[in-house]
């Protein structure tokens, strides 16, 4: 057995659970950093993650990882740079274990995180919600969850990690409707729910039926919604959105734009920014 195999499971289960304490978030947001590159080095080097050593994951292929990353994927400078922060965080770690390694680790713990624009905030005004919320097509059962789905997402901010974990229990209808949410840093909040949401979501929990414990939006065999999935879905509604509403052509929409607007919701209704600066950066615009 190689190096690397047992090394990675002890940074999981000894540092990110043991002496981290890491929240849930935290350690699926490197597993999947770590599936990533497995796969890519899978690719460009035909050796599967039983046979990778510590000389496969050079500062070389960590860096084409990077690009990977960036032009295949087309993900943000910031998704870059989370990634990267999970590759320096086992290398780190592993200094300690194999000193042999010493010059290698070095030289990947000397990738820099890179610097990106901070660009404006994206945010839906209300005729291109409307027109978002009428994209899914609710003759189908997907297209019943996925209007629920938007439908809450607009109304309640939460991140797409916050929405693939909720399960049914965590929803409730009675005075003073709510969602409990356990989120970013392990945080629980309690978020309220409009009468709208509220009736949305009764006709959906009646029709998704289940047990309290599972997932409020489920894919068709009954488990949870990943977040690649999430962020698919409110693309792919956006993208029919856009035939019918001209100005979100012109936006990239995602979950955090759903995040963003209802930031700007509570704005308009009157909620001091400092409060609304929660679901994101305070510099908005419509454009």
């Amino acid at each position: 057995m190689s190096a690397l195999a047992p090394t990675l499971e002890a940074f999981f289960t000894e540092r990110l659970i043991g002496q981290r304490q890491a929240s849930p978030h935290t350690i699926a947001s490197y597993r999947d950093a770590f599936r990533l590159l497995f796969a890519y080095v899978a690719e460009s080097s035909g050796k599967s993650p039983a046979q990778l050593e510590f000389d496969d994951l050079d500062a070389s292929t960590i860096g084409g990882f990077l690009t990977y990353l960036e032009q295949d994927r087309g993900v943000s400078v910031a998704t870059r740079n989370a990634r990267l922060a999970a590759v320096r965080s086992l290398f780190g770690f592993a200094a300690y274990r194999h000193p042999e390694h010493a010059a290698l680790i070095a030289r990947v713990l000397a990738i820099p995180a890179k610097r990106g624009s901070r660009p404006l905030v994206v945010f839906l005004d209300r005729p291109e919600i409307d027109s978002l919320l009428a994209a899914p097509n609710r003759d189908s059962w997907t297209g019943r969850r996925d209007h629920a789905l938007l439908t809450f997402g607009i109304q309640t901010g939460l991140r797409v990690s916050e929405l693939a974990g909720l399960r049914r229990v965590d929803v409730s209808f009675g005075h003073g409707a709510h969602v409990r949410v356990y989120g970013k840093g392990r945080k629980e909040r309690v978020t309220p729910l409009t009468s709208h949401t509220v009736a949305i979501l009764r006709t959906w929990l009646e029709e998704r039926g289940g047990e309290p414990e599972g997932p409020l939006f489920p894919g068709p065999t009954g488990r949870k919604l990943g977040r690649d999935t999430i962020r698919k879905l409110v693309v792919k509604h956006a993208h029919t959105a856009a035939m019918q509403c001209e100005s979100l052509a012109s936006k990239q929409v995602g979950v955090h734009t759903l995040r963003h607007s209802c930031a700007m919701n509570l704005l308009h209704s009157g909620v001091d920014l400092a409060e609304a600066r929660i679901f994101g950066q305070p510099q908005l615009s419509a454009a």
